[in-house]
């Protein structure tokens, strides 16, 4: 199977080397590994060229943005720069952030897991954080759901659910949308994923209400927006970030926002996010 990687970065001077070397150090080498350049001010660009040279399917690309780290918008408009210089002869696509370490295994495990079933539409695995010097789990979101950083999708899938959003929650919506259209949905525990920079850690205030808005546009509905928004502030270990998002959530209601998904969507969503409540709690 074709395996193209793109990997949106901005000002990632401290960790796109490492990033990089676990990639070309796989069991099973990507076959294209784009790297978006999105505006970096450091010396990012420098590190990927050298890369670039002395690996052929490396290639680097170069986006304008705005600096200021807004989550959604900014790295999936990077990804779309990425996605347009490639050619249409993927099977797996794979969206990658400039800070992890993967296990030199990773593709080759993502491939058989693809292998398996033609139902399988995203595959990944987990995230580990350093604390004190050990790899725990960043644990931030349920075991079924794989995190942004390191997803990759069948093709098929792909297409199905119509990309990725450009916008907060573009790593939500797309599950529940693999949900909606029957595609399955692996998390390797195996895959350890080291994460080298905590997530969120340069969101501003304006970002914490765009989480709000996300569930919003992801057509939660109040209740499972307040459980959802109390839930991952607990998991921050900021009780107050559930006050931001629900913030958040009323201004997208007061403004009419557009969501993301259609009202059918919207109405699978509710009832399969319920289900998950209730069979959590029961």
């Amino acid at each position: 199977m074709n395996v193209y990687c793109i990997i949106p970065t901005y000002n990632e001077e401290a960790f796109i080397a490492q990033t990089l070397q676990s990639l070309v150090q796989q069991t099973v080498v990507p076959n294209k590994i784009v790297v978006v350049n999105d505006n970096s001010t450091d010396k990012t660009a420098e590190i990927v060229s050298v890369f670039e040279e002395k690996h052929p399917f490396i290639t680097q690309v170069f986006n304008k943005s705005e600096n200021k780290h807004l989550p959604g918008s900014k790295v999936i408009n990077a990804f779309y720069r990425g996605f347009e210089t490639i050619d249409d002869n993927y099977d797996i696509i794979v969206k990658l952030d400039a800070d992890l370490i993967l296990p030199t295994n990773y593709f080759e495990r993502i491939i058989e897991t693809f292998n398996q079933n033609v139902q399988i539409g995203m595959v990944g695995g987990f995230a580990y954080i350093e604390q004190n010097g050990e790899w725990i789990l960043e644990n931030l979101t349920d075991k079924d759901h794989i995190r942004g950083a390191f997803k990759a999708y069948r093709k098929a899938c792909f297409k199905q659910i119509g990309g990725l959003k450009k916008a907060m929650g573009w790593d939500t919506v797309d599950e529940l949308l693999c949900k909606y259209y029957q595609w399955q949905i692996i998390t390797l525990p195996d895959l350890k994923v080291k994460h080298l920079k905590p997530t969120g850690a340069t969101y501003n205030k304006a970002a914490r209400y765009k989480q709000g808005q996300a569930f919003y546009r992801l057509g939660y509905g109040f209740l499972i927006t307040a459980v959802a928004s109390l839930k991952l502030a607990l998991r921050k270990q900021k009780p107050l970030l559930f006050i931001d998002y629900l913030v958040g959530y009323f201004k997208a209601k007061q403004s009419k926002t557009t969501l993301l998904v259609t009202p059918e969507q919207a109405q699978f969503i509710r009832k399969y996010r319920w289900k998950k409540i209730k069979e959590k709690l029961f």
